[in-house]
């Protein structure tokens, strides 16, 4: 590859003082070393400027297709050691976090604990570089006037190919290790009716994520929002913190490299306390549960079983050690997965994964376009809408007030038909203002929902064409005849069981999008129906004064 041109798909900034190469969209370069490891070429721009950057923003300049996704995530910071050492530790390492010392869980970096400053390690209300106002027409889980006027902070991207490459990736693809793997954490891939497929969960459940309420401790030194989750397979209620989502959220995306995790809702760092965001925030958690309880593979892992039955302090520190221990994660997660023995055909998996990166990239820009338009359109309800409707309540208002007559004049009647005119428009904006928490914020949260997904599977093709590569370079080698036959059987099968398991994920994710936009247009849809409706009423109603 080195001496290869090649063509800036995406804008790059390079951090200053590393030698990291900043890039625009459409730069030429010659790459002049590949090997640098971890995601990352050397290369050179036209003006000679040399330095470092991302080999997944790049492709060569022969090749004629646009990019089918958007930005794949940055790779880890560049270190020079060897392949498989130099990553620099993910935000979700194994070791036990740093939030966790001593097991104290409230520590300042806590979302939901009210202090009088932001959470440590976050920016604070002044700081710009990581807050989006709730008026971005992209972050969705402030549409309406919920979080309006509030700061909220994105999560960082869990970097799911460094986290491969760190957990043993490579000496996975090459046989090199074995992970004993318990009875319990073994997963199967089936074939289904529309390819491989996850073993179905035998005994399907949900949890119910309610009763969200401001709890204290420390004599009231330390205050926080605890909801209560009831899962339906033995209906104890657990109390959980949304701190206690974020940890579990890490584990998740550490462990599972090719399932994408359904997101949380965004960090706040102001209002935590307002009831309208209370009760939106105990909406989106719920989806995030919903999601996780109908994964065939994530409903079944025993940190999420952890997280959803444990009621014992003890227990639950000793069993959120053990999840922090586990080696079944990244890469060595597939050494649990049982997966058809028939190989897979190489030109009908890139089929299946270059489609699987059109659709998303195609979806990734209309859930865009759908979440800028349901914040327009609520900030429409919710201002001018509510304000033309009471404009003419009050014009019709003021009119009746300049008819009126003594009750016992025949045409008193009249003054007040109009006036009850003024006020049901009046009421109509009203209602104007409260619709959106009915039908645009539930279709908000789905489109929050997905927003996440479809953000990891640039990341998690990513991975994939890792383990690929992998397998196209040791076919080389034995054609070279520097590698057995038996030998590449073996990474063949290998590969082959981490291609099941993506297309596994993908059609999971096709069952359960079709499933999750069908009811949420449906409930959208019924809403606006009876929204019309109690306009229509209104009208009705106030039509009826006119009758002798």
């Amino acid at each position: 590859m080195a001496g290869v041109t090649v063509k800036a798909l995406y804008d790059f900034s390079g951090e200053p003082g590393t030698a990291e190469l900043s890039i625009k969209e459409g730069d030429i370069l010659s790459v002049t070393r590949r090997d640098v490891g971890e995601g990352w070429w050397e290369g050179q721009t036209a003006s000679g400027q040399t330095g470092l950057f991302p080999a997944a923003y790049v492709q060569e300049v022969s090749a004629s297709q646009p990019p089918a996704m958007p930005p794949p995530p940055l790779p880890d910071v560049y270190s020079n050691d060897d392949w498989g050492d130099n990553v620099t530790s993910p935000n979700y390492a194994n070791t036990p976090q740093s939030y966790d010392a001593g097991d104290d869980w409230d520590d300042e970096w806590d979302d939901d604990s009210e202090s009088g400053r932001a959470p440590a390690g976050l920016p604070g209300p002044g700081s710009m570089s990581h807050v989006t106002k709730s008026g971005s027409a992209g972050d969705v889980s402030s549409i309406g006037r919920f979080n309006e006027g509030k700061g909220t902070v994105g999560r960082k991207n869990f970097n799911r190919f460094s986290s491969f490459v760190k957990s043993g990736g490579e000496s996975y693809i090459l046989g090199n290790l074995t992970v004993p793997v318990p009875e319990g954490s073994k997963v199967w891939v089936i074939d289904g009716h529309e390819g491989p497929t996850w073993k179905p969960n035998p005994e399907p459940y949900s949890c119910v994520v309610a009763q969200p309420k401001k709890e204290s401790k420390l004599k009231g030194l330390k205050s926080f929002i605890a909801y209560q989750l009831t899962p339906s397979f033995n209906n104890i209620q657990v109390s959980r913190r949304y701190k206690h989502f974020d940890w579990l959220h890490e584990r998740l995306e550490e462990k599972f490299s090719l399932i994408p995790i359904p997101p949380l809702p965004d960090k706040q760092i102001s209002g935590r306390y307002e009831e309208q965001f209370i009760e939106h925030r105990k909406n989106q958690l719920q989806l995030f549960v919903d999601s996780v309880c109908r994964h065939p593979v994530l409903s079944r892992c025993e940190v999420w079983q952890h997280f959803l039955t444990c009621t014992d302090e003890k227990r639950w520190k000793a069993g959120k050690r053990r999840a922090e221990k586990d080696e079944l994660v990244g890469a060595n997660y597939f050494f649990a997965l049982h997966a058809p023995e028939a190989p897979i055909q190489l030109y009908t998996l890139e089929v299946e994964t270059e489609n699987c990166a059109k659709f998303i990239h195609g979806m990734d820009g209309a859930v865009k376009t759908l979440i800028a338009t349901a914040y327009d359109e609520t900030k429409k309800n919710q201002g001018p809408y509510k304000r033309e409707y009471q404009r003419i309540g009050h014009a019709f208002t003021s009119l009746g007030q300049a008819f009126e007559e003594p009750p016992s004049s025949p045409r008193a009647n009249l003054s007040r038909a109009i006036k009850m005119t003024g006020e049901a428009y009046n009421d109509i904006g009203g209602l104007f203002e409260e619709q959106p928490k009915l039908d645009w914020e539930p279709l908000g949260d789905v489109l929050h929902l997905y927003r996440g997904i479809i953000a990891s599977f640039p990341d998690i093709l990513t991975v994939h064409k890792g383990a690929l590569q992998k397998r196209k370079e040791c076919e080389k080698l034995t054609a070279d005849h520097k590698m057995e036959q038996s030998q590449l059987t073996e990474i063949t099968r290998r590969t082959d069981v981490v291609s099941y398991a993506l297309l596994s994920e993908i059609n999971h994710f096709h069952s359960e999008r079709a499933e999750d936009f069908k009811l949420g247009m449906k409930k959208f849809l019924n809403e606006q129906i009876i929204f019309y409706q109690k306009i229509v009423e209104k009208l009705k109603e106030a039509v009826s004064a006119y009758e002798d």
